[in-house]
């Protein structure tokens, strides 16, 4: 079985660094190898096209990088198929969206770990690539993989946060980490993520999290921003994402060119002319 880098530096505690793609083209996985940045490439397939080919694609590709683990952000449902699927196709570490109660952290840990005595969980033998298809399926060294595969819970909702000591109390949770759009939507203020009461409901997450002995991660689009979440205690961070890192591009490089062209952007026609043909 692959060693599991991300496993290695959170249970000696140092600080790890990730970062976002949604795209499932293998090749963006080893643009992020090769550029040795990273501990772990994470694939958003809460909000990207995929299927179970591309899941393996995405498996082999991080292979190719002792230094380098993966991980996958699942949606809420259905929250096991896709966490076998995902750790089958070789993706080492999951982080599942949306759980609210100490039942949907149970079922979230229970899908990862095997059904083994000692292990808690709900995973069984499958012929997977994770298990080279046919030579460590049901093998000792099968059930280790599991058991080390990190659990990382987006703590996201109301509900969850009023309940986060409970849940992080769930056996197996490795990492959480605060989602601040989607949380301060379920208090009725979208889109103000500075406001107060998000940052004080992030704060208590990250401080509860360190308190309990729980790895809090801060998603950030890049370096801005750090200093306050390193003075909190956190020191593992997953940053950037492709595709708002081509936005970027396109809207400033176009822009400037653009300037220099001495005309007005394509794209600057007003939207009701735009949909009105």
């Amino acid at each position: 079985m692959r060693r599991n880098h991300l496993r290695e530096l959170l249970d000696a505690d140092q600080p790890t660094l990730g970062t976002h793609i949604l795209s499932s083209w293998p090749s963006i996985v080893e643009l992020v190898g090769l550029s040795g940045m990273f501990d772990y490439v994470e694939f958003v397939a809460e909000y990207g096209p995929y299927d179970l080919y591309s899941l393996e694609n995405l498996g082999r590709a991080v292979d190719l990088f002792d230094h380098m683990s993966s991980m996958m952000k699942i949606e809420q449902e259905p929250r096991t198929y896709l966490a076998v699927r995902a750790l089958g196709s070789g993706i080492q570490n999951v982080l599942f969206s949306d759980p609210r109660t100490v039942e949907d952290v149970e079922e979230c840990v229970s899908a990862v770990r095997a059904e083994a005595p000692g292990s808690g969980g709900r995973h069984g033998v499958g012929m997977r690539r994770d298990v080279g298809l046919v030579l460590e399926a049901g093998t000792p060294a099968f059930v280790e993989a599991l058991d080390q595969a990190v659990v990382a819970l987006m703590i996201e909702k109301d509900d969850a946060v009023e309940n986060l000591e409970a849940l992080l109390s769930v056996g197996g949770v490795d990492m959480v980490q605060f989602g601040p759009a989607d949380y301060s939507m379920s208090i009725g203020l979208a889109g103000q993520f500075d406001h107060p009461r998000v940052r004080e409901a992030e704060e208590h997450v990250i401080a509860t999290a360190l308190r309990m002995g729980i790895a809090p991660r801060a998603e950030l689009r890049g370096r801005e921003g750090m200093e306050r979440y390193l003075d909190l205690g956190v020191k593992h961070f997953c940053i950037g994402t492709d595709v708002k890192i081509l936005f970027d591009w396109l809207t400033g490089t176009g822009g400037r060119i653009i300037e220099l062209l001495g005309r007005e952007p394509p794209g600057s026609v007003h939207t009701s002319d735009r949909y009105s043909r």
